[in-house]
């Protein structure tokens, strides 16, 4: 399974946004969602990443509370 993320590059530097994504793809590390593919699509950006169930780390701060330390720990990771 994968998870397809779509990012518009309108207003932004489309130059620096794929390098980072280059970037991303070749930097493999246990505690970040793996970056399989990218395509540019017009002025959009579409990232096939590994897939996790449980949402995204946003989610989880929006809907969750969390002890300082708790905070702490998933920010250093």
């Amino acid at each position: 399974q994968v998870a397809i993320k779509k990012m518009s590059l309108r207003g932004q530097n489309r130059e620096r946004a794929v390098n980072e994504i280059l970037v991303l793809k070749d930097k493999k590390n246990p505690n970040i969602v793996n970056s399989l593919e990218s395509f540019l699509v017009d002025e959009d950006l579409w990232l096939v990443m590994e897939y996790m169930d449980g949402g995204t780390l946003q989610d989880v701060v929006r809907h969750a509370r969390m002890a300082e330390g708790e905070m702490a720990a998933v920010s250093q990771e």
